[in-house]
């Protein structure tokens, strides 16, 4: 019978696998959309339509000259990329990617760690990810890595705080601060009683956490610190080889962790419509539910994508007077508005 440490393990191991690989075809995801929006072929030549291209990729990076500035203080050089790196993939192990499995009569759950205050160590994580941007372009001692680090923690902090209150209208809902019961509440019943998802009841602060999340994620049209026609290539200018490649890496695992907390916080999670209608076993539910899971996070990389090839980057004025102007004006009433309707409604 396997015993609750051993599943953790494997638990652990299956999400990190499967976060470095959705990482690494996110790259060959994006380059296909963008070449199907711009109307060409995109990579085609790594295996059958291109498909060992992110294998490739990755190889490049190994083999590339590792550089380091004479003038750049190294430790923290180093440091950098790999506080990016590692914030980003500790934010997916209080993600529920399922609902509980039964092996041997014990049941677990699809979930590496539950805490109670499941949000704030989300949120805690994140906000920590733009100490390995800062200190990777300070620590380049180049003028244009140092812009984009300044513009990235300004950027991330004007955009958190949007993104926290629109966390609050739905916690002042929900009642919990769990990502495992947040989910769960979004859950179906039986005979056509089933709850609507969070979306439904909070659609202003779901579109508000969705633009910080692009923020947050240094995504366009909030690419400003890696703004190639202006800094080069921002924070990242002088870095080369993998620590290049772990500065990329951390880009599109944010990108997937941020698609799976968008889909746990409001559009249901692993739930989906008369999941409870169908006459199958849990174990079965919870496969299902995992599937439509990750289909749910690809749709939002999907999203990511097809934002980045459509709308142009924003200038930094901009994005400044979007978060402080608007976003937080808009989330402060969204807050009034939900906490109102409940009192009214419920």
């Amino acid at each position: 019978m396997i015993t609750f440490l051993t599943f953790k393990i494997i638990l652990v191991a299956l999400v990190f696998v499967i976060t470095l690989l959705v990482a690494a075809y996110s790259t060959y995801a994006e380059r296909k959309v963008a070449a199907f929006l711009q109307d060409r072929i995109g990579p085609n030549r790594a295996g059958p339509f291109g498909i060992l291209q992110p294998l490739a990729d990755g190889l490049k990076f190994i083999m590339k000259e590792e550089i380091i500035p004479v003038v750049s203080n190294k430790f923290l050089f180093i440091l950098g990329p790999c506080i990016a790196m590692m914030t980003a993939l500790m934010a997916g192990v209080l993600i529920p990617w399922g609902g509980t499995l039964t092996i041997g009569g014990e049941t677990y759950a699809l979930q590496i760690a539950e805490l109670d205050n499941g949000i704030l160590y989300v949120f805690a994580v994140v906000s920590i990810g733009v100490y390995g941007i800062m200190i990777g372009g300070w620590a380049s001692n180049n003028k244009f890595s140092l812009l984009g680090a300044i513009r990235a923690s300004a950027q991330m902090i004007s955009y958190e705080i949007a993104m926290g209150l629109s966390i609050i209208a739905l916690v002042a809902i929900t009642g919990t601060l769990s990502l495992s019961e947040i989910s769960a509440q979004q859950a179906g019943g039986t005979g056509g009683d089933w709850n609507f998802w969070n979306v439904v009841y909070h659609p202003l602060g779901c579109l508000i956490f969705i633009i910080c999340a692009f923020a947050e994620c240094n995504r366009t049209p909030f690419d400003l610190p890696e703004c190639e026609t202006e800094l080069v290539g921002g924070y990242h200018t002088e870095y080369s080889s993998m620590k290049l490649g772990f500065y990329l890496f951390a880009e599109y695992i944010n990108m997937f962790i941020s698609s799976a907390v968008i889909s746990t916080l409001y559009f249901g999670g692993y739930n989906f419509p008369f999941m409870n209608d169908l006459g199958l076993d849990q174990n079965m539910i919870t496969i299902i539910g995992t599937v439509v899971m990750f289909a749910k996070v690809a749709f939002f990389i999907f999203f990511f994508m097809w934002i980045r090839w459509t709308i142009p980057r924003f200038r930094y004025d901009q994005l400044m007077n979007l978060g402080w102007k608007i976003l937080i004006p808009l989330a402060v009433a969204n807050v009034f508005i939900t906490v109102a309707s409940y009192l009214i409604f419920k």
